[in-house]
C-alpha cells in the first residue's frame, strides 16, 4: 500500500483479524480495533452492536473501516438460539458498522460476508454476479450484505470469504491432528467442491481491496477450488500420512448437526472480481498450499 493509512477494524482478535491487524501495522498502518468491552489502550475503540452504540469522535477522519465481527458458524450445534445468534450478531453488528461509516465517510467500507451466499450449488462455477441460495446461510449472507449496503457516501465491499486455511486454527487447524494420526480421510462422498483460500493470500487480498477502485461482492477465494476428495488426499500427502478413514456424512450429520450441511455441500466459487481487477495469488493450487502451510 502506498501511503500509511488509519484503518478500524472489528473482530481484530479472530483468525483473519489477527493477521490482518499484524500485516497492516507491518505496513506501517495505524489500527484502531473496536472492542465490546472497556477500552484499555489507545489502539482500542469501543462499541456495542446489541444497543447501536460506538465512539464516532474516536474515529473521526478514519481513512477506512473493515468489519470481520460476527458470531463462528463452525463453533457451536445450530440451536434455534444460535441460528439466531448467527444471524443478530451480523445484522446488528454491520447495522451499527454501516451507520458509522455513513456519518464517517472513509474512503472505503470493506464487510465480511461468506460463499455461503450461493447455497449449494453442485458443480456449477459461481461468480460474484450469481444468486443467493435458499438455505440458512444463504439467507444470513443476503441479510448480512443488505446490512452493509445501509452504509452511504462511500466505496462498500463484501467480501464473500470461503474455507481460510491456516495451521493455526480454522477448519485446517482442526483437521492437521486427526490427520497427522494417520486417521484423517475425505468428508462424505469427498465429491463436493470446497472453495478454500490461504490466510496469506486472504490478507493480501484485503489489502489489495483497500487500494484498487472495487466495490460490491468480492469472492476471497483460490482460483482453483478442489473437491474434498482432492483436499483431503493432498493434506495426507503434504504430511506424509495415509487418508484411509473416510468419515461417512450420516456421521457429519450426528456431529456437526446443521453445520454439515456447509461440510459436506458443494462450492464452486471463482475469485472473479479479483482476477478482473489484477490480483494475483501465491497460492492458486491447492496441493503446493498445503505444503507450504505444514512447513510453517
Amino acid at each position: 500500500m502506498s501511503l500509511p493509512q488509519r484503518i478500524a477494524i472489528t473482530g481484530a482478535s479472530g483468525l483473519i483479524g489477527t493477521a490482518l491487524v499484524g500485516h497492516l501495522k507491518s505496513e506501517g498502518h495505524t489500527l484502531q480495533k473496536l472492542v465490546r468491552r472497556k477500552v484499555v489502550s489507545p489502539d482500542e475503540v469501543f462499541w456495542d452492536p446489541s444497543s447501536g452504540a460506538i465512539d464516532l469522535a474516536a474515529l473521526d477522519g478514519v481513512d477506512a473501516i473493515i468489519h470481520l465481527a460476527g458470531a463462528n458458524i463452525g463453533d457451536k450445534r445450530w440451536t434455534k438460539d444460535y441460528r439466531a445468534e448467527i444471524l443478530n450478531s451480523r445484522l446488528l453488528g454491520t447495522t451499527t458498522i454501516a451507520n458509522a461509516v455513513s456519518t464517517l465517510k472513509p474512503d472505503v467500507f470493506i464487510s465480511g460476508s461468506a460463499i455461503g451466499w450461493y447455497g449449494e450449488t453442485g458443480n456449477r462455477a459461481l461468480s460474484e454476479s450469481d444468486r443467493p441460495g435458499d438455505n440458512f446461510l444463504a439467507a444470513v449472507c443476503k441479510q448480512w450484505e443488505a446490512a452493509a449496503d445501509l452504509a452511504t457516501g462511500t466505496r462498500v465491499v463484501k467480501i464473500r470469504t470461503g474455507l481460510v486455511l491456516d495451521p493455526t486454527g480454522g477448519a485446517l487447524g482442526k483437521m492437521l491432528p486427526l490427520f497427522r494420526f494417520g486417521v484423517g480421510g475425505k468428508l462424505g462422498s469427498g465429491k463436493q467442491w470446497w472453495s478454500w483460500i490461504t490466510l496469506h493470500d486472504l490478507v493480501e487480498a484485503i489489502c489489495f481491496i483497500l487500494e484498487e477502485p472495487i466495490s460490491g461482492a468480492v469472492n476471497l477465494t483460490a482460483p482453483n477450488p478442489a473437491t474434498n476428495q482432492e483436499f483431503t488426499s493432498a493434506l495426507a500427502r503434504a504430511l506424509n500420512r495415509p487418508a484411509l478413514i473416510p468419515v461417512p456424512g450420516v456421521a457429519l450429520r450426528i456431529v456437526l448437526g446443521g453445520f454439515s450441511t456447509e461440510v459436506l455441500g458443494s462450492k464452486k466459487v471463482l475469485p472473479t472480481a479479483l482476477l478482473d481487477a489484477g490480483f494475483e495469488f501465491d497460492y492458486p493450487h491447492i496441493a503446493p498450499a498445503l505444503t507450504a502451510l505444514i512447513s510453517e
